[in-house]
C-alpha cells in the first residue's frame, strides 16, 4: 500500500513528463531530503537506488549548494517571516529564479506561494 496521498497524481505526471523528458534541475539539498525520506521509513536500498539513478541520469542536473547559493537562500528565508518556507525551499526558489525556471515538479504549496507553477496541479 502507498502511504502518500499524491502518489497516483505523481505517477500520472511522471509518465507524461517522461514522454518528452525535459532537463530537470534539482539541488543537493533536495536530493538529501529525498534520501532522508526513504531512509527514515526503513527503505535504505530504495534511497540509494533512487539517488544513484537521479545522479546518473542525463535528464537530471543536480546543482550542488555552495556557500553563495546557501547564503542567497538564507537571505530569501529571512525576508519571508510570514511564510513557513524551509531553507531547502528557499534555495530552490533562488536557483529557479536564477535559471528562469517557472515550473516545479512538487506538491509543496510553498512553490505556488513563491510564484511558481506546481506540476502536477492538485486540489488543496
Amino acid at each position: 500500500m502507498v502511504a502518500d496521498q499524491h502518489h497516483a497524481a505523481a505517477i500520472t505526471s511522471w509518465r507524461q513528463i517522461m514522454r518528452d523528458p525535459p532537463q530537470l534541475v534539482t539541488t543537493s539539498f533536495v536530493l538529501s531530503e529525498l534520501i532522508t525520506f526513504f531512509t527514515s521509513r526503513g527503505k535504505h536500498s530504495k534511497a540509494v537506488d533512487v539517488a544513484e539513478n537521479l545522479r546518473a541520469s542525463s535528464s537530471v542536473r543536480v546543482v550542488h549548494v555552495d556557500e553563495g547559493l546557501f547564503e542567497a537562500g538564507f537571505e530569501y528565508l529571512k525576508r519571508r517571516p510570514d511564510k513557513r518556507f524551509s531553507l531547502t525551499d528557499c534555495i530552490s526558489f533562488v536557483l529557479m529564479n536564477r535559471l528562469g525556471i517557472q515550473q516545479a515538479l512538487a506538491f509543496d504549496l510553498h512553490f505556488e506561494q513563491a510564484g511558481f507553477t506546481r506540476i502536477p496541479s492538485v486540489e488543496r
